[in-house]
């Protein structure tokens, strides 16, 4: 007999608890009310999670920490569900109560006939609801009764003694814990201090030239913030025929003390160059889609980015730059806030683009996304002097955390380094052992993927010429691209 056949075998001889039966027998004596009704339609609605999914789509319609918390609760229920399911209940068979324990109007017309342990939709439960409250607390305050009735709603139709559901419930909370293994939360990450300084108070805007890219993200609305907030800032608000470097460069003057940007990081790093060769500091409102550097540098909405400008508090960052170099000789310079890459990224970015025009963007993202990994073709390289064939290069403007796949943040804007990660195209079976590495957690030991730290990096393609992505938009083609960290060339108003 198998350890499964064992445990099978065990579990059978284990009565049900006295606490289990004398619990469901109180249960069953509750006189009948509305409330019946309500727990049957409710545990329907929860079947196969179909109650969570409707509110993860809610949740993920919001940017911010409700989409990452309705994103990370659908991953949750995923592990939960597996867990419960296809494991815990092959493991450990358990008959249900019976029916006879309830009167007739609490029974439900269909019984389940798997094991009752654990109970998966318990588990389902505590798996989003915990994976929620991990991103916002608040949302997780706000779901946690209705969890919690449906857990109760097991016990109260009878088909769960109340041990399969706090079983049920403790594999939940566990997913969702499970989930940080693959997406680290920012609490797991290592922190880091920032370089500070102190230069321009700006007030009430005198001195700022600020763009503001209404079609960016969540930026649609904000002018008239920024108007308030700023009343005297010079203001550009661009359109698709802007020129932003020439329509900046022109407002530029003695009196300018500070650039700004109100956008995503596209927008950002375009303004930030200009700051850099002007020698002025940068101002930076998150209203992109993932505002991945207003993250980092804990600049999160309008409020705060006021607050740093009134005080003159400003955080010394790294500037990425490449030169780009094409077959013909011609080179081109361009800056990145935040990370560089070719391969199969600048052509989901490119596809992505085209599909926006009649999708919405994460459905876009998605399908791009897709269709990117399907026809992906290997880069022959030279990085460094030394020849490879990878699937993608990624060139990170500092050093990510963590350092597996799926870098999330850096602890210090100012680390003097560029984060070099590459994925082999020269191993067998590569892009499997990748995922499969990523899936399992061990992709830091995985011999299909490299990462360095450097404050610089050349790389040359031997296969004809691709375009780059820079900080999400599509930049130029080369064959020749040259990385360098300039390190605390960009000062940027933050707390």
């Amino acid at each position: 007999m198998g350890i499964r056949g064992i445990v099978r075998s065990s579990f059978r001889r284990w009565p049900v608890s006295r606490l289990d039966a004398e619990l469901v027998r109180l249960s069953g004596k509750l006189k009948p009310s509305p409330a019946d009704a309500g727990f049957r339609h409710l545990g329907r609605a929860a079947d196969r999670s179909k109650i969570w999914f409707v509110i993860a789509a809610g949740l993920a319609a919001r940017k911010g920490s409700t989409r990452r918390a309705g994103l990370r609760g659908v991953v949750a229920i995923g592990f939960a569900s597996f867990a419960a399911s296809f494991v815990g209940k092959r493991l450990f068979p358990r008959r249900r109560p019976a029916a006879e324990l309830l009167p007739v109007p609490r029974r439900l017309v269909r019984r389940p006939n798997s094991s009752s342990f654990p109970s998966g939709h318990s588990a389902s439960a505590a798996a989003f609801v915990t994976a929620v409250a991990m991103e916002n607390g608040r949302a997780g305050a706000l779901l946690a009764p209705l969890a919690a009735a449906v857990g109760y709603s097991r016990v109260h139709t009878g088909v769960h003694w109340p041990t399969d559901v706090v079983a049920g419930a403790a594999i939940g909370v566990g997913a969702a814990y499970a989930t940080r293994h693959w997406w680290p939360h920012p609490n797991d990450l290592p922190d880091g201090e920032q370089q500070r300084a102190i230069d321009h108070e700006l007030g009430d805007g005198e001195g700022l030239v600020i763009v503001v890219n209404s079609g960016a993200g969540s930026a649609a609305n904000v002018l008239a913030e920024i108007e308030k907030a700023w009343p005297r800032a010079d203001i550009i608000e661009l359109d698709p025929e802007t020129d932003i470097v020439a329509e900046v460069t022109k407002r530029i003057d003695d009196d300018v003390k500070a650039v700004g940007a109100v956008g995503g990081d596209g927008t950002v790093a375009t303004v930030a160059g200009i700051a850099v060769d002007r020698g002025l500091p940068l101002v930076v409102v998150p209203g992109g889609t993932l505002n991945h550097f207003a993250r980092d540098l804990g600049v999160d909405n309008l409020d705060e980015a006021q607050a740093a400008t009134r005080t003159g508090s400003v955080i010394v960052c790294d500037l990425g730059d490449v030169r780009i170099t094409d077959r013909s000789g011609e080179t081109e310079h361009a800056v990145f806030v935040n990370t560089a890459s070719l391969g199969g990224y600048p052509e989901t970015v490119r596809f992505r683009e085209k599909l926006q025009t009649r999708w919405p963007k994460w459905a876009a993202a998605l399908l791009a996304s897709t269709r990117a990994l399907r026809r992906a073709k290997p880069l022959d390289i030279v990085l460094n002097g030394r020849r490879h064939k990878v699937w993608m290069l990624f060139v990170g403007n500092g050093a990510y955390e963590p350092k597996g796949f799926g870098p999330a943040r850096r602890p210090t804007l100012a680390s003097g380094v560029l984060d070099i990660r590459y994925l082999r195209a020269d191993v067998p079976y590569s892009r499997a052992r990748f995922l499969l590495a990523t899936l399992t957690g061990t992709l830091h030991a995985s011999h299909v993927y490299r990462h360095l730290e450097s404050p610089a990096v050349d790389v040359v393609l031997l296969d004809g010429h691709r375009r780059i992505a820079l900080d999400g938009e599509v930049g130029p083609l080369g064959h020749w691209f040259r990385f360098r960290a300039r390190q605390g060339a960009l000062r940027v108003y933050g707390s």
